[in-house]
């Protein structure tokens, strides 16, 4: 039973994590202007990284406690400190040179933030499959 519950959880991650990025974030750039998507996209960033955080611990918890130390244990668990990564010190990085216009820094940061999610995603389509 809690098997089934860390494996709905990885889905229910993946699902967040495809819908933030092919329709949350381009609707948000494509709609607002500059301005309103940059407050809008730095207010719901951190709530999409801490909940998914949230769900993949709460995945941990639950290979911990059934004590299986498999693949799918160490998957997720990088898929989670790649959310803490992103969220605690990537996002304030990339803030930080959006606010100073250092533009190479922030492409580069942001560029990393795209491999990064796109790397979870992958992390989480092994677990799943």
């Amino acid at each position: 039973m809690l098997e089934l519950i860390s494996f709905y959880l990885a889905s229910a991650i993946l699902g967040i994590m495809v819908f933030f990025s092919f329709i949350v974030a381009p609707v948000t750039f494509t709609t607002l202007n500059e301005e309103n998507a940059r407050k809008f996209i730095r207010k719901i960033f951190p709530f999409y990284y801490n909940v998914n955080l949230a769900l993949s611990s709460l995945a941990i918890a639950i290979y911990i406690i059934l004590k299986s130390y498999n693949l799918n244990f160490y998957l997720i668990l990088l898929v989670s400190v790649l959310f803490a990564i992103s969220n605690y010190m990537l996002m304030p990085l990339i803030n930080k040179y959006r606010d100073q216009k250092k533009d190479k820094h922030f492409k580069y940061s942001h560029f990393l933030s795209v491999i990064i999610n796109f790397v979870q995603i992958l992390l989480l389509l092994i677990i799943l499959l």
